[in-house]
């Protein structure tokens, strides 16, 4: 488990791209469960949609990979340094199954999949209760920065 003060000291991200609020469960090699509380402060639903507000499909994954760089910094036993940055590589088959919605508490679920040559690869899933939200494979990589 880890709260907002722990990731804050995991993750360079700070508002309003921070999408990871708490971390429920991680099995350190495995799997990670985290959470984001969608609120309708959210700065993006001003403009999607003003009428019928939905959390945009790329924040979503945004928010997984940011999960998933909580499960690599969890198993590598790592904090990053101003000089490694976390980048996507890739991302493969993503879907989205059902709207996220000002009230709903996004359940960001990724498992590893395989690490190799410094990429790694994850299969992530958001749920809104039962609710398959969103679903891809994921592919991260640390690099060294000037």
């Amino acid at each position: 488990m880890m709260d907002i003060y722990q990731i804050l000291q995991k993750l360079p991200h700070r508002y309003p791209i921070l999408l990871v609020d708490r971390v429920l469960e991680v099995e350190k090699g495995v799997r990670i469960k985290a959470l984001k509380n969608v609120s309708v402060n959210e700065p993006f639903f001003v403009g999607h949609f003003p009428h019928r507000p939905v959390m945009p499909g790329v924040l979503i994954l945004e928010a997984l990979a940011q999960a998933a760089a909580l499960l690599s910094f969890a198993t590598l036993d790592i904090t990053l340094d101003e000089k490694t940055i976390y980048y996507f590589a890739g991302i493969d088959g993503a879907r989205f199954k059902r709207p996220v919605e000002p009230g709903d508490q996004l359940i960001l679920d990724v498992e590893l999949g395989r690490a190799k040559a410094g990429i790694y690869k994850f299969k992530a899933r958001a749920w809104v209760g039962s609710d398959l939200a969103a679903e891809a494979e994921l592919m991260c990589t640390m690099r060294k920065v000037a």
